[in-house]
């Protein structure tokens, strides 16, 4: 196909997409699928293709994501009932101090996105910022930023996430110096990151009722926020029991990166105990080992037919946020099956301009063309590290470079935006690119920003 041509159709097929979901009646999923189809057809990709690139799309985003936000929408649904969200609020505020609440979503999303997927921590973790919000009438937008933030952040550029490892491994970087300067980049973009959430929580102030609805009250009582007590006599879980199921798949998780990085760098036979470790800890069977665990340790006491209707309350907030990951999974399969990243990345690698510069381009177009940051990154380390390591730059920054490209604008095809947005209650597309949509642009322009004047220093 032509290369005008598919980029024609990209650019007409994202303006079908902003109107469809800003401007109709026309659902978000349904918006989602309907620009895949144009894109695909519009572009010259064959009728069978643009259905297999859809349906590929569609089932291969909800088989790496779908049951994990099942398993854990559920978990929250037993955090809640069990109070043992309201205990690892409490316990959070403890070790942070009061009216530190956002800071402490910040730092919790930083640490546990090193060795999880940032989407399959934010499920978890997302009750504890809801509870929070609840009992400190702080908005949730602020709160859920802050951890979405975090989270995204370090999954993006420090090891052992996949796509910094891949991308390292391109490069021929050292991971452990890239997981050091990973960890000082993340910093500055974590800062800038937590001041644009309070500014827009406060904007878009938006707390949960006693029925856990969205309410949006024209108070926001900042004064109360310092004055709040919990009760220490209601009936909670111990703080071991209310955070088990978070911490048993954390740990499993990680067990199952470190024995997957031993078996790439030292050669590690990944059989007998390492094989039964590695299983455990796969982020469907570690995550859905933790739901098992909160019914057996929570929900004591508790009838088990109210146990089986709260589990389908959370199945059913589930629905939603599955379909439009899927369908944001469809558009970014048909995007790159044609090809049209590759042909812009190829083009701008083609220029003369600052080496340093080139990982971090063409991860910032293949990152907005098809959403996926991993693909973002490990694309446009393939591209461009032939030219960049003959150029003589250091292989961390060249990585970096590329790793931070792949933050900028997260909007409609990307799966995190959606289960941040969804989660937060957020439908409107305004408010949508408002939040998550700026918060990982403003990291993208602030870690690029604190690489350069890293590689001057130190490159």
């Amino acid at each position: 196909m032509g290369d005008s041509r598919i980029i024609i159709s990209l650019i007409l097929g994202l303006i079908i997409l902003i109107i469809l979901i800003m401007e109709t009646k026309i659902h978000t999923f349904l918006a989602l699928i309907i620009t895949a189809l144009f894109i695909g057809i519009a572009g010259g990709m064959p009728y069978d293709e643009v259905l297999n690139s859809v349906t590929g799309g569609f089932g291969g985003t909800l088989g790496s994501i779908g049951i994990i936000i099942g398993f854990g929408v559920m978990m929250g649904q037993i955090f809640e009932i069990s109070n043992a969200a309201k205990r690892m609020a409490s316990t959070f505020i403890k070790i942070f101090g009061k009216g530190k609440e956002d800071i402490a979503m910040a730092i919790t999303g930083f640490l546990v996105s090193i060795p999880i997927f940032c989407d399959s921590g934010f499920v978890v973790l997302f009750p504890i910022a809801k509870a929070l919000s609840a009992t400190t009438k702080k908005s949730v937008i602020t709160l859920g930023l802050a951890l979405g933030g975090g989270l995204v952040i370090t999954h993006t550029v420090v090891p052992p996430t996949p796509g910094p490892v891949g991308a390292a491994g391109i490069f021929d970087a050292n991971v452990g110096s890239l997981i050091l300067w990973g960890i000082i980049v993340a910093i500055p973009m974590v800062i800038a990151m937590l001041a644009y959430a309070r500014w827009y929580g406060k904007k878009l102030y938006q707390i949960s009722d006693e029925d856990g609805s969205w309410i949006r009250p024209t108070d926001q009582a900042d004064s109360s926020i310092q004055e709040y007590e919990f009760d220490e006599k209601e009936a909670m879980p111990t703080a071991s029991k209310a955070f088990m199921p978070i911490i048993v798949p954390i740990i499993l998780i990680l067990i199952n990166t470190i024995i997957g990085a031993l078996s790439k760098t030292r050669g590690l036979e990944i059989t007998g105990i390492y094989a039964v470790l590695s299983f455990l800890g796969t982020p469907i069977v570690a995550v859905g080992l933790g739901l098992v665990i909160a019914i057996i340790t929570l929900t004591k006491g508790l009838p088990r037919e109210d146990v089986i209707k709260e589990l389908e309350v959370g199945i059913q907030s589930a629905g939603i946020i599955i379909l439009v990951t899927g369908g944001g999974g469809a558009l970014g399969r048909v995007l790159t099956d044609s090809g049209v990243g590759n042909q812009i990345a190829e083009s701008i690698a083609s220029m003369n301009i600052n080496p340093l510069l080139l990982p971090f381009i063409i991860s910032t177009i293949i990152r907005f063309i098809q959403g996926s940051g991993t693909v973002a990154m490990l694309t446009s380390a393939s591209i461009s590290a032939p030219i960049v390591l003959s150029l003589g730059v250091n292989p961390v920054f060249a990585t970096l470079s590329a790793c931070i490209g792949s933050l900028f604008f997260s909007y409609f095809n990307d799966s995190m935006f959606w289960v941040v947005n969804r989660s937060l209650g957020l439908s409107d597309a305004k408010e949508q690119l408002k939040g998550y949509t700026v918060i990982t642009t403003i990291a993208w322009a602030v870690g690029f920003i604190t690489i350069v004047i890293l590689n001057a220093f130190f490159g």
